[in-house]
């Protein structure tokens, strides 16, 4: 006996891309005096010169929904005709029911799939790999994959090794049905003996349990992270080069998880991507938003770049876990409707 069904013959691409970014713009000048540092160590350290925070209105949901609207206007498809939502987030306040629920009421489609991955900076990634997979298995038309964070709400001021680094943002792609292969093969994996490098900490058990913690923040062994995403990412995202069929040579742009300024001039060293290769840098003016970080810089460097529209990116995502993630992916085409 055998099952009597077909899979449909069609790839997967991104169509759009959209984002959105908090209001308010906070540059080093209002990070140092209360972690005794100083701007000129931050940007050297980090790269970063600015990031933005996030208001009371603008939610992990508010900001989720207003770039997914973006990305849904640009590629000229409704949320009704959306199958699935992906939610990468390691900073919706809940943690059921889903954020990725709530998204989908407020885009006006509940009826459609939806759940939340939590892969920290790599999540993104993760949940384009899905999506394209469920697109070529014939299981949705379309998949809204979303990268959100409201990390400054997990963020301690005070603490000299994060508070300079952790944003606010988000940034959605629509993925939908194409004839010609749009999404490379995802390269994924942990290296879980340092799982503890980069935590969000102490537990809610603890927390209930313990008269002197009342919430959980970010810790994160800055030197340690930083040795493993130049040493170890290099090797994952030139597979994930060679699995798409391409070389650094053939490959037109370069969209790392915007961690540090540092590390991502170290992998592009270390894979040896020639001058042509365009490399986004948003963690300059952005910070780090984890989930949120690739998206965000897509459509950056999209904006910088227009002519990169339809161009092949390596994306590669890295973070606590320690997790990654990453494929190669056309970038979206110029959008049918300008927003």
């Amino acid at each position: 006996m055998k099952l009597d069904f077909s899979t449909p013959n069609q790839e997967s691409r991104i169509l759009s891309v959209g984002s959105y970014r908090p209001s308010r713009v906070v540059p080093n000048s209002e990070i140092v005096d209360r972690i005794d540092s100083s701007d000129e160590w931050i940007r050297e350290r980090s790269g970063i010169q600015s990031r933005r925070f996030a208001s009371k209105e603008e939610t992990v949901i508010a900001m989720s929904k207003a770039a997914s609207e973006v990305a849904l206007k640009r590629a000229g498809i409704e949320m009704t005709e959306v199958d699935a939502v992906i939610m990468a987030t390691v900073s919706y306040p809940y943690q059921t029911p889903s954020g990725a629920t709530e998204l989908i009421r407020e885009l006006g489609n509940p009826k459609a799939a939806a759940f939340d991955i939590s892969a920290a900076c790599a999540g993104f990634c993760y949940g384009l790999g899905m999506a394209s997979d469920l697109i070529r298995a014939g299981t949705a038309q379309y998949v809204l994959v979303v990268g959100v964070e409201r990390l400054t709400d997990f963020t301690d001021p005070d603490d000299r090794g994060t508070a300079f680094i952790f944003a606010d943002g988000a940034g959605a792609v629509l993925v939908g049905p194409s004839q010609e292969s749009g999404i490379g093969p995802m390269v994924w994996g942990s290296d879980a003996t340092n799982r503890e490098a980069i935590a969000l900490e102490p537990s809610w058990l603890e927390i209930r349990d313990s008269t002197e913690k009342s919430w959980p923040e970010i810790s994160m062994a800055g030197q340690t992270v930083f040795r493993w995403a130049v040493y170890e990412m290099a090797p994952m995202a030139l597979k994930a080069i060679e699995k798409a069929g391409l070389t650094v040579e053939t490959l037109d742009a370069f969209i790392p998880h915007q961690a540090n300024l540092r590390i991502i001039d170290a992998l592009a060293k270390a894979m040896k991507l020639p001058d042509r290769v365009a490399i986004a840098k948003d963690v300059v003016t952005a910070g780090n938003t984890s989930a949120a970080s690739i998206p965000l810089a897509m459509d950056a460097l999209l904006t910088e770049r227009p002519d990169l529209h339809g161009k092949s990116a390596l994306m590669i995502g890295f973070g606590a876990g320690l997790v990654y993630a990453g494929q190669v992916a056309l970038l979206p085409p110029e959008p049918k409707f300008r927003t």
